[in-house]
């Protein structure tokens, strides 16, 4: 049986925790920052978790991270 391949684009975006939820970085931090609040800045600091939802999605774009 051959190995499964990862989709590299979403190993690079995602990491699994080591209670199998799923982190990413939060979207609109790149540029243009001026035309955003201090409030949206500050609260889209550091990473978020997906949705539950979004979840089974993720996980097929990356078989081997699952434990």
């Amino acid at each position: 049986m051959p190995k499964m391949k990862t989709k590299k684009a979403a190993a690079k975006r995602f990491k699994i925790t080591a209670t199998g939820k799923i982190k990413h970085g939060v979207a609109g931090k790149r540029h243009r920052l001026m035309s955003h609040n201090s409030k949206y800045i500050r609260q889209n600091r550091g990473t978020e978790t997906v949705s539950e939802a979004d979840k089974p999605r993720i996980l097929s774009w990356l078989p081997y991270g699952r434990k």
